[in-house]
């Protein structure tokens, strides 16, 4: 099955300085909402500025962003992506004790809600509470509402390999390609798993999965040419590092090539 690439940073996204405010054990399962029917004007016109603030968020106009944000709480200040949208350009700005306060207020109002856990959920396990980051990824991923698990279960194996679980992640990793087929960060870290694991000729199916569907990335090909060497194929070796050389030539990875670092 052909499988794209398009191996974009992933930006799965992101409570008070007390320490994360979870419900213990959460159970509810609720659609997003985001999806739930508007029922009143200032709803409506709330959602209007959070979209409006998500996409200047994409485009990385970060001030903008937030007053969408501040100007969707003036409408509606209990609709919990508002919140969502202020934790995650905090977040980016590497403001976490604001982006954790956000993200547990958005937790608070809407606690069945699949993508405000994954967006908590990761946010966690980016400052270091995986395993309270885990629990919420997992009950993202299971909610039959919720339309991108795979996001919730990368974000989980990512979690996992933060706790240097590689048997963990790998099933995680697994389980979000089984969701979404064309899940390249996924497929790339289970090449990633697999090589260290020394399963050489599964890395490189994965690999050839992600190439197969469209452009390499300096670090597809980079993983490509050790595991080719660690096969002792030295025509498909030679063949990734002419694509990594015209490709890349500026690249970490290229730069790792010419010094001989292949660990």
């Amino acid at each position: 099955m052909k499988l794209r690439v398009l191996l974009l940073s992933f930006l799965f996204l992101m409570s008070a300085c007390a320490g994360p405010q979870i419900p213990g054990g959460v159970t509810r399962l609720e659609r997003p909402v985001s999806e739930q029917p508007v029922q009143s004007d200032g709803r409506r016109k709330a959602k209007v500025h959070v979209e409006l603030g998500q996409a200047y968020f994409q485009a990385g106009r970060f001030g903008v962003a937030l007053d969408e944000a501040r100007a969707a709480a003036t409408y509606d200040s209990g609709y919990a992506p508002v919140y969502m949208l202020m934790g995650q350009v905090h977040m980016f700005l590497e403001e976490n004790a604001i982006a954790e306060a956000n993200f547990a207020h958005a937790l608070r109002l809407a606690p069945g809600d699949p993508e405000v856990m994954n967006s908590y959920g990761w946010f966690l396990c980016s400052v270091g509470k995986e395993q309270a980051g885990l629990e919420l990824l997992t009950t993202a991923a299971r909610n039959p509402y919720y339309q991108s698990p795979a996001r919730a279960l990368t974000n989980a194996g990512l979690c996992h390999l933060r706790l240097k679980n590689d048997r963990a992640a790998e099933e995680q990793f697994l389980r979000s390609v089984d969701a979404d087929r064309t899940n390249v960060q996924a497929i790339y870290h289970l090449a990633a798993i697999t090589y260290r694991r020394g399963a050489y000729e599964a890395s490189k199916r994965y690999i050839a999965a992600l190439h197969e569907g469209g452009e390499p990335t300096a670090e597809s090909l980079w993983l490509g040419i050790r595991v080719e060497r660690r096969l002792g194929d030295r025509a498909a070796e030679a063949a990734l590092v002419q694509q990594l050389r015209r490709r890349f030539p500026t690249s970490p990875e290229y730069q790792a090539f010419l010094q001989g670092q292949y660990q």
